[in-house]
């Protein structure tokens, strides 16, 4: 084991972020390119569109908990987080080069309908991200302690995976989203590999020292980690729906075309600017907000209850979208808002289930708890012929609006179980 980790120095926290990084830059080069690409280059609608972007979940519903379990389990290269790190950063890698070249793809293999293979590779691309992102998050609870290092642990990831974030929005938006995939591609690949080589992993892992409720067979709160998966999943329903349908109420409602419509190079450039930079003020709110305002304000009133204001005004944002977001201008400074829970969403669930869980189990439970990202991003996929056949494009919003309402009631039903000792802790990292 390397100094920097035995003594948590702060250039470990930066390694320790990477292969978490990794899988969120490829998420976000997924985020901002593939419903644009799909629908501009390949002319697909958002049935089509939402048909794709419902491959990757069907596959995380299975994948996440098995990998999960197997991780907990297994060890080989090293490691029993490593192996799936490195399998899964180079397939997203692959993945990430083959989505402008869906058609090229397809004559090669002598496919005429390029919805098929859009759909593989779309599978390809959201397996590796969900073999490899809890892998990524369950290597920070390996190596860390109960308390401040651990969330010290994950506010390092959210910062810096965050920033990250910003920048590929940022590359699609002033350069080109053709540009972003393949720069994405060559991040994700060096993320993935080179962080492994500096990390030990621990061959036993521990099970919980004070959970919540010790009386819990392996130590595990089903009751409150249950009570959390259900909340989590409303704020990704609406989060998800706000991912894959934006570039269409950008299309329509301030952009003036139709969905369907054909338009020039120019015109889906600047449609893909709008998205780009839309997506960057989201993302720049929510990685500067767990360290610099969230974490003093979870010191004051506990981590389930910040959660809960957050994911309210983000609920509120959304409906600010719906009644003035019709201009871009407007629409910038509107993503602000919804940033604001954005922030929480990455930064304190994970942190608030990893302490209601048996430590030992944590890949299992991580894959578990991920299955309420992965179930409302497939309910969010299915709604793509329901929203291409509104006259009004507002029903994204207002889907994500009550989404995220219903959510922040739910959270108040959870109970903060350090709500002051374990907070989003960056002393010594900011």
């Amino acid at each position: 084991m390397l100094p920097i980790q035995k003594n948590f120095t702060k250039s470990f926290f930066v390694i320790l972020s990477l292969p978490a990084t990794a899988m969120g830059f490829a998420l976000s080069v997924q985020i901002a390119a593939l419903s644009w690409i799909l629908n501009t280059k390949f002319g697909f609608d958002l049935h089509e569109i939402g048909i794709v972007w419902a491959a990757g979940p069907l596959a995380g519903i299975i994948g996440q908990v098995i990998i999960g379990l197997i991780s907990d389990k297994v060890w080989f290269w090293g490691g029993r987080r490593r192996p799936f790190i490195l399998i899964g950063g180079m397939i997203a890698a692959l993945m990430l080069l083959a989505l402008p070249n869906i058609d090229i793809i397809g004559k090669a293999l002598g496919v005429e309908e390029f919805l098929g293979v859009a759909i593989a590779v779309a599978l390809s691309l959201d397996l590796a991200i969900n073999i490899s992102f809890n892998p990524t998050r369950s290597l920070i609870a390996d190596v860390t302690t109960e308390g401040s290092t651990r969330t010290k642990g994950y506010t390092w990831m959210q910062t810096i995976s965050g920033f990250f974030g910003v920048v590929a929005y940022l590359i699609g938006a002033f350069v080109s989203n053709y540009m972003l995939i393949y720069m994405g591609a060559a991040l994700v690949f060096v993320f993935s590999i080179v962080p492994t080589l500096f990390i030990t992993e621990p061959k036993q892992l521990n099970a919980s020292e004070g959970s919540p409720d010790e009386s819990k067979p392996g130590n595990t709160n089903m009751p409150e980690f249950l009570k959390i998966c259900v909340a989590h999943a409303f704020t990704w329903l609406g989060v998800q729906t706000m991912f894959v349908y934006t570039f269409a109420y950008i299309k329509e409602t301030i952009m003036g075309f139709s969905t369907s419509e054909t338009l020039a190079e120019a015109q889906n450039n600047e449609i893909g600017f709008i998205t780009g930079i839309s997506f960057a003020v989201l993302n720049t709110v929510g990685f500067l907000l767990p360290a610099l305002v969230l974490e003093p304000i979870t010191k004051k009133i506990g981590r389930v209850k910040t959660h809960m204001l957050c994911i309210a005004i983000m609920s509120i944002g959304y409906v600010l979208i719906i009644l003035f977001g019709q201009s871009s201008n407007m629409l910038f400074i509107l993503m602000a808002v919804v940033g604001i829970g954005w922030a929480a969403v990455v930064s304190l669930p994970f942190a608030i289930m990893s302490e209601t869980v048996d430590q030992s189990r944590m890949g299992l439970y991580m894959g578990l708890f991920n299955l309420s990202v992965v179930i409302p991003q497939l309910v969010a996929s299915s709604l793509g012929g329901f929203i291409d056949g509104q006259a009004n494009k507002n029903s994204i919003f207002i889907i994500s609006a009550i989404a995220l309402g219903v959510s922040a009631v739910l959270w108040l039903f959870v109970k903060d179980t350090h709500s002051k000792s374990s907070t989003l802790s960056t002393s010594g990292g900011h």
